[in-house]
């Protein structure tokens, strides 16, 4: 039997971990985290960030438009995520030079590119994490510069080089993103129990973070994003470090948010799983977009493995290693 979860803090002996968690919880102190609460009073303007109000999360996720169920996908949907011009230098490295982006409504859009092509500068000026050297990023008309807060409201972000409270069990750290996000105590806990059954964290609900391995890590990160039901899902290399089983069950989740007006952008280098899942897809190089558009359009007669290979210059002949085929014993 899975063990009720724990709500409340941990009690463990004094650490920088353990300090900088504690200190989230009393920055917030209106936000009742303890297993007796039945709401979670919010400063006001977080109480304005819950997008859905429904008590289930799987109902939340799926009728989070109340548009027709047959909305027309073939382009006519409405522009979720426009990126005009984009651009971040780094010094004299220029990381994004120029992009221009949309994708719309009930899209899964895969972003690929090669190691250093700008993706995740890209996904972190999409979200707010950083902030752009010149250009404009609107999500549903907002913009994500001039108006942050509400334009975060519609966003679940997966971020590379995840930074999480890992001091908290993975219950706490479940509870304390869907306070912040604005949901009441009853809600989240509900949301939580479903997000543990989808994602296979039931048994580690009252361990901490600290301890999980990096998959587990990895899905409770994306477990954190998806709480409030987003309109528009941030996934930098979400099935990194997942293994076969819950990376499926993360697909077939994530394809549902999609068919109920949901919208995912991800960064992968699996081209067979963007090739597969994704219906758009945007081939970033040098920091610009190459080739973007339906997956089929893009990849032409070929895989999307060989369109990237052909974009990002070719394979490169492993030539003057000959030493490599004599073994040293």
């Amino acid at each position: 039997m899975v063990p009720e979860a724990d709500w409340t803090l941990v009690n463990n002996e004094p650490t920088d971990s353990a300090d900088s968690a504690t200190e989230v919880f009393r920055a917030y102190p209106e936000a009742d985290v303890f297993p007796d609460a039945t709401t979670a009073e919010l400063p006001t303007e977080l109480s304005e960030t819950n997008v859905f109000d429904g008590d289930d999360f799987e109902t939340a996720l799926l009728d989070q438009s109340t548009r027709d169920d047959d909305l027309d996908r073939t382009g006519t949907s409405p522009v979720v995520l426009s990126i005009r011009d984009l651009s971040r230098s780094f010094g004299d490295t220029v990381a994004v030079d120029g992009i221009d982006l949309e994708v719309r409504e009930g899209s899964f859009y895969g972003i690929v590119g090669p190691n250093g092509a700008g993706k995740t500068t890209t996904l972190s000026m999409i979200t707010g994490l950083l902030r752009p050297d010149s250009g404009h990023i609107t999500v549903h008309g907002i913009d994500v510069w001039e108006n942050p807060d509400k334009a975060k409201r519609a966003i679940g972000v997966l971020p590379d080089r995840l930074r999480l409270f890992d001091r908290l069990t993975g219950a706490q750290l479940l509870y304390y993103s869907g306070v912040l996000r604005g949901l009441d105590g009853a809600t989240v806990r509900s949301r939580v129990k479903d997000l543990a059954a989808a994602f296979g964290l039931e048994d580690a609900l009252n361990r901490l973070v600290t301890d999980y391995s990096a998959g587990m890590t990895k899905k409770v990160a994306l477990a954190c994003a998806m709480i409030h039901s987003p309109r528009l899902l941030v996934l930098d290399e979400p099935f990194e470090s997942v293994d076969p089983v819950s990376a499926a069950n993360v697909i077939e989740i994530l394809q549902k948010y999609v068919a109920h007006g949901g919208t995912v952008v991800l960064s992968s280098h699996g081209m067979d799983l963007i090739q597969r899942v994704c219906d758009h897809v945007a081939i970033v190089v040098n920091g610009q977009v190459l080739a973007a558009g339906a997956v089929d359009d893009v990849r032409g007669s070929g895989t999307l493995e060989d369109r990237f290979v052909e974009l990002a210059g070719g394979r490169k002949a492993a030539e003057g290693m000959e030493w490599l085929h004599s073994f040293s014993d």
